[in-house]
């Protein structure tokens, strides 16, 4: 059996729906990355920075690297209907359980099974040091497109990548080298935040998911409108795309949506190492509880600035402008519908309905914000949620 043939029915039966390989040489578009960072679009991402040399060429870490093997998951299924009420959206990819634990596992069957045919071998998902679309853009598995969102044309860009570096020659497979978006700008006009400063240029400053997930701080206010019912991620670059407009049916049980909505009102009453428990083993679990404290809580409560709910793909029409353990999923959900409370009922400091660990100091400065105007209901249903 030669080494092609070997490596793409190892890797079926490590449950790798799509495999593709490139002939290994220094990383594709590694310069392109430092441009990118350079320019400041990484926001508070400064872990991209580390690994740079070992992006740049992955034979620093497997000497005698001879090929990349690019893997690929689908995780597309329809998101439930819109279950009203103060519920937030999540992005799909962590719907079930964390992509980080189910790749991860099979990349290191594939590589036992390769050791055990006397193949050495290195990768990871988007953990490691690899610039994992520019490995599958070489290896015909699919090209970037404009949102900077890996897509096989007329398929889905509903997908999950991992790479394996061999130490043995296989057959390539060609790159694509035509251009499918062509003069479509659905994504770069869709983004509620005007992320994007141009086609393939995403500022992580600007994006909601940033904001969710990755960041320390809140967003600053003149984005926040843009967020509607986001709460974790956002999908909405992809869901205008049209090549996800007949995407396949979801096969894959691990990221059925669990988590598609999340209702704000029980992330808020529930205790952080009660949330932390339901969240194992998810994505939601990233960027921790809501910290540890009522402090974070009150501050994301009293920070957050919400609007009514707009219609997913829709253009907001505000403008506007670290570490990788990010701010908290339930700091924000809580802002949120802190917010909601204080602007729906007007209250004073001694709002009866407050959880208990709004201090009245936080009360008393919802209450003023609301009396501003600054806060506004979020608990309308979205008429028109992504399929």
């Amino acid at each position: 059996m030669d080494a092609r043939t070997l490596i793409v029915d190892l890797a079926g039966r490590c449950g790798f729906s799509v495999v593709r390989l490139a002939a290994l040489r220094p990383t594709p578009r590694g310069e392109a990355l430092d441009r990118w960072l350079a320019r400041g679009r990484g926001a508070d991402l400064h872990w991209l920075a580390r690994g740079r040399d070992l992006r740049r060429d992955p034979r620093d870490r497997l000497p005698g690297a001879k090929t990349a093997v690019v893997l690929a998951v689908a995780h597309h299924h329809r998101r439930p209907p819109d279950p009203g009420g103060r519920t937030g959206l999540v992005a799909r990819y962590a719907w079930g359980r964390d992509y980080h634990n189910v790749l991860g596992k099979r990349l290191r069957r594939l590589r036992a099974l390769l050791r055990e045919h006397g193949v050495a071998s290195w990768g990871g998902v988007d953990t490691a040091p690899i610039l994992e679309r520019a490995w599958a853009e070489a290896a015909g598995l699919g090209f970037t497109g404009k949102s900077t969102v890996q897509i096989l044309p007329g398929r889905t860009s509903w997908m999950l990548l991992g790479v394996v570096f061999v130490d043995v020659e296989a057959a390539p497979d060609p790159p694509d080298p035509r251009d499918h978006c062509g003069r479509c700008t659905r994504c770069l006009d869709g983004c509620p935040t005007r992320a994007f400063r141009g086609p393939y240029d995403l500022d992580a400053g600007r994006c909601i998911s940033y904001w969710t997930i990755e960041a320390r701080g809140l967003a600053p206010e003149a984005l926040r409108p843009g967020f509607g019912r986001w709460v974790f991620g956002c999908d909405v670059c992809q869901e205008v795309c049209p090549h996800n407009h007949h995407p396949p049916e979801g096969e894959e049980d691990a990221f059925r949506p669990t988590h598609a909505w999340l209702d704000l009102d029980r992330l808020l009453a529930t205790p952080d190492d009660a949330l932390l428990e339901r969240f194992t083993g998810t994505p939601l679990r990233r960027p921790g509880a809501a910290g540890s404290s009522a402090t974070r809580w009150w501050r994301s409560a009293t920070s957050a600035t919400t609007a009514p709910s707009t219609p997913s793909g829709a253009r907001a029409r505000a403008p506007g402008a670290g570490g990788p353990r990010g701010g908290g999923l339930g700091a924000r959900a809580a802002g949120r519908y802190a917010a909601s409370v204080m602007a729906r009922s007007r209250a004073s400091a001694s709002l009866t309905t407050a959880p208990s660990w709004l201090t009245a100091s936080a009360a008393t400065e919802l209450a003023s914000r609301a009396a501003r105007g600054a806060l506004q209901p979020c608990d309308r249903p979205n008429r028109n949620p992504p399929a």
